[in-house]
This record gives structure tokens, sequence and C-alpha cells, in this order.
């Protein structure tokens, strides 16, 4: 027999005290009735026989004499089948794309069960992005937290829907997309659908939205939900699953309101000092299993205030992800996109999951090379910029337009262009191409006999 609470001792922001309950739970969901409606709740926080709730729907409208608040006896939960993908939802798993209710196979808690050390398998073989930025220098490999840290304003709404559209994976397994977007405007949830429409993908993709204009607090649910979807897909359906989370700034900002009004001691710029762990608890459910087929990948996207990347969000979520894709303003001034600064990115186990067997075996090579390179034309720019580019040898003006043409064309390839591994490293080889042999360092003399085969296999006469 549940038992209805009626009245509240406390309202304040999105929180609500209730006295007098007993047997409450941790996480227990709490059905509120204010005039007729009903709103969704948790149990946050409990002192006895006092809980505290917060309610994800807002407390507007919401007074001491009008709830009647009743207590399920269990945690929220997810309604799963595999008919979840091409289908939308808002930021607490509830459809909204006209499509009517899920029936589900399985019903799972949002917060997930922690995955056994013992029983995650190391992270190898790679997801095509069609980018060529990523897959040759920091490849993103399947079951490894990648995030992409952008400045306000730049385009990393459009990256995250190429990326959405041109993932693949190359043995033809199961592949699918769960997209969590976090206090975003209407007009970006609207380019992000119609893209993924348009575009024929959205049959593989299962989105989550949680709008500017919904309740705050419902962006704390948002990758939780976005993440039960991922794990269920790949460990009870074997699927290769990427899930792309925007923006966990927004989503941190939503923690910090909530801390506030809880009244808890703030840390770094205000944010909560246990905001390390409740970050950890979203990107560590990411991997893959013994004896499970599929994987979960995440691609966080984090924006930067003030183009700050050792602010708290970011600094933290380094720490416990994988590497970063670190975009740069500098370079989208000048209308190249992607605005990947590659020098400033890294993949941390890009090594194992590329070579033979899996990418190309010049792969590691190549990468090597070009960022050798690159960051060699940062100190040759340096110099220029000193005494003057006239006065530099004929080897560093090379350099120079080597570093140009880089960011021109392997970097700057252009918003929908969909490039291959194979096409990625063939016009690596050609950039390199500018350049006398003596220069390239990094290229292994197996790597060069290699090549040599691999052309004449081919019947190509290029380097």
């Amino acid at each position: 027999m549940r038992i209805e609470h009626i009245g509240l001792s406390e309202v304040n922001g999105s929180l609500v005290v209730i006295d007098g309950v007993k047997n409450a739970s941790f996480e227990e969901i709490v059905n509120i009735e204010v005039n007729g409606r009903s709103r969704v709740g948790r149990i946050v926080q409990i002192d006895g026989e006092r809980v505290i709730v917060q309610v994800f729907e807002g407390t507007k409208g919401i007074s001491l004499t009008n709830a009647v608040s009743t207590l399920t006896g269990h945690t929220m939960k997810l309604a799963l089948s595999k008919d979840i993908l091409g289908r939308t939802f808002d930021g607490l798993g509830r459809p909204i794309d006209g499509m009517g209710e899920i029936y589900p196979d399985a019903e799972r808690d949002i917060n997930g069960l922690p995955m056994n050390p013992v029983n995650r398998i190391y992270p190898v073989n790679y997801i095509n992005t069609g980018i060529s930025a990523i897959d040759a220098l920091t490849t993103l490999i399947r079951g490894q937290k990648l995030p992409i840290f952008a400045g306000s304003g730049m385009k990393y709404n459009e990256l995250a829907a190429q990326i959405v559209k041109q993932a693949n994976i190359a043995d033809g397994e199961p592949f699918a997309v769960v997209f969590a977007a976090m206090g975003v405007k209407n007009d970006v949830a609207e380019f992000f659908r119609s893209s993924f429409e348009s575009s024929g993908a959205m049959d593989r993709v299962v989105m989550f939205l949680n709008l500017s204009n919904d309740p705050v607090i419902e962006r704390i649910i948002t990758p939780r939900c976005a993440l039960t979807a991922a794990e269920y897909l790949a460990f009870e359906l074997n699927m290769h699953i990427l899930v792309i989370m925007t923006d966990m700034t927004s989503y941190c900002e939503a923690l910090r309101e909530f801390s506030s009004s809880k009244g808890e001691i703030p840390g770094r710029k205000g944010y909560p000092g246990y905001m390390y762990s409740d970050l950890a608890s979203l990107y560590e459910r990411a991997g893959m299993l013994k004896d499970k087929r599929g994987s979960v990948t995440q691609i966080p996207i984090l924006t930067m205030p003030n183009d700050d990347i050792t602010n708290p969000v970011t600094d933290l979520t380094g720490y416990i992800t994988e590497g970063q894709i670190v975009m740069d303003r500098g370079l989208e001034s000048r209308g190249i996109y992607p605005a990947i600064n590659v020098l400033a990115s890294l993949s941390r186990l890009m090594k194992d999951g590329i070579g033979a067997g899996f990418t190309r075996r010049d792969h590691s090579d190549v990468a090597n090379q070009l960022f050798s390179l690159y960051a060699r034309v940062q100190d040759t720019k340096a110099l220029a910029s000193v005494i003057g580019e006239d006065e530099l040898s004929e080897s560093d003006r090379l350099l120079l337009q080597f570093g140009e043409r880089f960011e021109e064309k392997f970097i700057g390839q252009g918003a929908g262009v969909n490039r291959s591994v194979e096409e990625t490293l063939e016009l690596g080889w050609e950039l390199l191409g500018m350049l006398p042999d003596n220069q390239l360092d990094r290229i292994s003399p197996e790597t060069r006999k290699w090549r040599a085969e691999y052309l004449k296999e081919r019947g190509g006469e290029k380097r």
C-alpha cells in the first residue's frame, strides 16, 4: 500500500521538503499531484523521516498545501526496446516525436550499474568519423571517451551533426548513435533533427532533447537516460554505440544550480565539490565488456567560457577522459572547418587501435610525421614574425607552404565531406610529397618499403 503525504514543509527552487516519510530510499521516484496534474521528482537527500525531493518539471504553482506526494518505491527507469532507434525523446526519456509510446522489452535504472573492472576489455579498433583531422591524428577508438572542447559560438553543433551522419565502423557490425542535447535552443534542436532526417541517418539515431526552455533540472537526467539506452543497445543487443552529448557545460551549470538550491558549500567557480565524481559517473559508462560484442563510445562536447580550457568543467573532464579534441577560434576565423587544433588535441588510446588489422600499416608513421612537421611550422611562423618571411631559408618557406596547405586541405575539409581512412592517409602522403625526403624523419624504412610495394600493387607512381 502506498501512503500519500498531503502538503509540504518547504519549497526552495526545484526542491521540496516532505516530513514524516518512512522507509524512503535515495533516488526513489516521487509522484506529486498539484491541482489534478502530476509532476515527477526524485529523492536526493534523506534526514531521518525528512526527505528532500528534486522536482524535474520545477516547482512553479506548488504551495505548501496544494501538493499530494506519493513514493513509488523504485528509482527512475527507462523503457527500452530495439524500437527506440529512430525515435526522439525529451530529457526525461518520454517520446516527443508523435510516434506513440515505447512498448518495452526491458526497463533499466537510469543510474546504471558500475562496470566491473575485471570484466572490462581494453578498447581497440576504431570508429571512422569521415573527418581527417580526427581519423588520422586523434583517432576515435571503440569504447573510448574522447571529448570535444570548443569556444562559445563556434561550429561545434555542425561538427557533432556531421559526426552523427558519417560515423561508421569498418567490419559491418551493427552500429548506432545515441545523441543527447542539453539546454539547446529550439532552432538548434530543429537543426539536429532536420540534419539527421535529410541525410537518412535518423533510422540509426536515438535522440534525447532537453531544450533551453525546459526545466533546468531535467538536464541532470538527460545524459543518464542517453547512456542507459546506449548500454541496452550495446550489451543486450550487441551493437556498437557512439554517444554524443552536447553541451556538458550546460549539464554542469544545472548541477551548480541544483547544488546551490540545496545550500551546499560551493567549490571552484561555484560548482559543487563533488562534480568530479558526478562527471566520472557518466564518463565511466563508456567501454567494452568480456563476452559482449557491443561497445559504448562517448564524445562529450563542452563549451569553454571565454575560451578558457582551464575552467573546472573542461579541467575535470580532461582528467577523466582519454584525450581531447580542441577547436581553435583562429582557424575558424579564417573559414577553416572543422577548426580543429591538432597540436592541442590527442587520443591516448589511438596507438592501440590503428595500424595493420585496423586502419592501415602506415597510419602511425604518417600521423607522427604530420604532427612533427606541423609543430615545426608553428616554430617557423614564430621565427618569421621576428625576422620577416623574406629572411627565411628556402626549406623554411617550403615548410610554411606545407603548413598552409595542411590547414586548408587536410584540416579544413569542409562541411559534408566524408573521407574514408584510405582517402585521408593518401591525402597525408600527398602533402608529405611537398617536402624532400630528408625532412621526413618520422617515416621508418619499413614503412617506406611497405609504401613502395603498396603503390606497386595498385599500379601507382606516387610516393
